[in-house]
């Protein structure tokens, strides 16, 4: 392709570009194909030939947009946005041309010197101290674009470590440095973002993961107690990062608190990550959130996410930049220059060597939006979130889980975890919006963030339309589903109602049938191996003498003397209560199915001497139940009921 060809070409980019920008709304949001899908698309091997524009045009339609996350759709709401403008496309269109590899100043000084006084421009911008800024009379800081937030905070750490260990190799230098490095502690969050575990990972150092409090902030004190604790484990703190502006629900870290706390401990890093709401800090209405940021080590935001710059950009700050170098300076021959003394080579700034020209598209996004343009765009998205966050509280069904300063809504159905995971499951399997959930105090909550440049109050209208109607479908079928177990319920206890009842007439049939069951004197005296009397301890307290029918031989009569604490009976009563004769005769009766035992006492003679048998000549029927007998007035037994 040569020039001619290169003009035409590029004319129908543009023209494609803008189309896909115009008519982004009539695309789904997410992709709705399965994994694999284009490695079935597309050939196994390279083309051996060239092939013509048009069909590589055709096959980015046809193959590749399909399985496309449309970032910039006005109904794409996960995570946090991701910067794009004409400005920096245009930008990024003019480095990717000059091509230039700026790892020293010597490799390309323009390349360099715009990185230094823009990172100065917007250093200026969000409130950052003079020392973090390279242009200020008597500063030892500056600037330089990373890759990401994570590149941010690992290089942080880098740096803090090798500033550990050169202080500990100092006060100890017959200790290896292996064993030296084991004791170094880094500090974060819970709510920190994960890279700062995966930079502990990389570092092969130690990380203490705090409990923020209600706000999801991490607070002075919790840090002050984790600190001194580990100093007391011969642990030594050497890093602590904060954030303003959190992933999961863009909570701040009480920086005021903390900045003091970590100079109290000798060379500790305070690294402040603002990936997100740092980008905000240009408007003056909201660099109250940056109070604290004069103890910090070092801070890092992503104009990438909200400063409608494309990725990647991430700009980073440090106080001290040779604290940051001397752990990264890498000098080989073939790379040194006769300027190194007076310029800035940021090859020794981060993790890689090769750099691209990232300054030009920020440079193109400052000039073309100037700072107040910037802040009207930001402010915008804060009350369009402020809006959301409306139509979420004016709906008892739901509930708001965080303090909405950005452009971050965190928000939930009032129930389970489980329901609120079913209702965004359902919401993205539709492609009609698209979010992500988090974690905010062990509650699954669901994250709404306005992400769109251009996004409307309409398309918030439309978000909160979209969730309602599943929400309304997921408690209707809920409901529903509550009936039928409740039905289901009630007709096992039903079920279990009458087996029971069934069961209870059974056993009374059997009870009247055969006296044995319920009648102990009779079961003592007839000569079954069956016994329903216990024996078990005597107790002088209370003996009774159980006297067999007179009808029956004496030699199969009890002694006089034997003695009952406890015998197993069944209702009615009314045979046993008259076979209590004996002056003073005492006994406790337990009952079979109940847990209860009673007392009866003889009060007087009975009219009839001997055991009650309804075979025998003295025998007769209750004319009432005892139960009846005991609610009217007492007979000639007394009942003590002990449970």
């Amino acid at each position: 392709m040569d020039c001619n060809e290169f003009r035409g070409r590029g004319k129908d980019m543009i023209e494609y570009i803008c189309g896909y920008v115009e008519n982004i709304e009539t695309r789904r949001v997410t992709p709705n194909i399965e994994p694999g899908y284009l490695r079935k698309l597309l050939p196994k091997e390279a083309p051996d030939t060239p092939e013509d524009w048009e069909s590589i045009m055709a096959d980015v339609e046809s193959k590749i947009m399909p399985g496309v996350t449309h970032w910039q759709h006005p109904r794409f709401h996960a995570y946090f946005p991701s910067g794009n403008s004409f400005p920096s496309l245009l930008g990024d269109m003019l480095s990717d041309a000059i091509g230039c590899i700026g790892f020293s100043w010597a490799a390309s000084p323009a390349c360099t010197e715009l990185e230094t006084i823009v990172l100065d421009w917007l250093g200026k911008a969000i409130g950052l101290p003079d020392q973090f800024l390279a242009f200020k009379e008597g500063s030892r800081g500056g600037g330089v674009i990373q890759t990401s937030a994570s590149e941010c905070v690992l290089v942080s750490m880098l740096a803090a470590r090798a500033q550990a260990l050169k202080r500990l190799k100092q006060q100890h230098p017959f200790v290896e440095e292996g064993l030296l490095l084991s004791k170094l502690m880094a500090y974060c969050s819970k709510e920190a973002h994960s890279c700062v575990e995966k930079a502990a990972m990389i570092c092969f150092v130690k990380l203490r993961i705090l409990e923020p409090d209600e706000k999801s902030c991490l607070r002075g004190k919790t840090l002050l107690m984790a600190m001194e604790e580990d100093e007391t484990m011969g642990l030594i703190p050497f890093f602590v990062s904060t954030t303003l502006g959190t992933t999961s629900c863009c909570s701040f870290d009480n920086l005021p608190e903390i900045g003091p706390i970590c100079q109290k401990f000798t060379s500790v890093w305070l690294h402040v990550d603002g990936a997100y709401a740092g980008n905000a800090f240009i408007c003056p209405e909201l660099k109250y959130l940056l109070n604290g940021i004069e103890y910090a080590d070092s801070f890092n935001t992503n104009p990438n996410k909200w400063l409608l710059t494309n990725f990647d950009c991430s700009t980073m700050w440090v106080r001290d930049r040779i604290r940051l170098t001397s752990a990264l300076v890498v000098d080989p021959l073939y790379l040194q220059h006769g300027y190194s003394d007076a310029t800035i080579d940021y090859r020794h700034w981060g993790v890689p060597l090769s750099r691209r020209f990232r300054s030009l598209k920020l440079w193109f996004v400052l000039r073309s939006y100037g700072i107040s343009g910037l802040q009207k765009y930001i402010r915008h998205h804060i009350k369009l979130a402020k809006m959301f966050e409306g139509l979420v509280l004016k709906d008892k069904r739901f509930e708001i889980c965080n303090e909405v300063k950005m452009g971050l809504v965190c928000f939930r159905l009032k129930g389970s975890d489980k329901i609120n995971e079913k209702l965004l499951s359902n919401i993205n399997a539709s492609g009609k919006i698209h979010m992500v959930p988090a974690n905010v105090n062990d509650k699954y909550v669901i994250r709404f963030c306005v992400v769109a440049q251009n996004a409307t109050e309409a398309d918030i209208d439309y978000a909160w339309d979209i969730i309602k109607d599943f929400a309304e479908e997921l408690l209707d079928t809920q409901a529903e589903k509550e009936t039928e177990l409740q039905d289901e319920v009630f007709e096992l206890l039903e079920r279990k109602k009458k087996e029971t009842l069934a069961q209870k007439r059974s056993f009374f049939v059997r009870m009247v049938s055969d006296p044995k069951i319920y009648n102990p004197s009779i079961a003592k005296a007839l000569p079954s191996t069956r016994r329903h009397l216990t024996q078990p301890a005597e107790s002088p307290e209370n003996p009774i003498t159980v006297q067999p029918p007179a009808h029956m031989s004496v030699s199969r009569r009890q002694p006089p003397s034997f003695k009952r604490t406890a015998s197993w009976i069944s209702w009615p009563l009314a045979f046993l209560f008259q076979g209590i004769s004996e002056e003073g005769a005492a006994g406790t009766i337990r009952f079979r199915h109940l847990d209860t035992k009673v007392r009866l006492k003889a009060a007087g003679k009975s009219p009839n001497n001997g055991s009650p048998s309804p075979d025998g000549e003295n025998s007769r029927s209750p004319k009432r139940s005892p139960v009846s007998s005991r609610r009217g007035s007492p007979t000639n037994n007394e009942l003590q009921v002990n449970k």
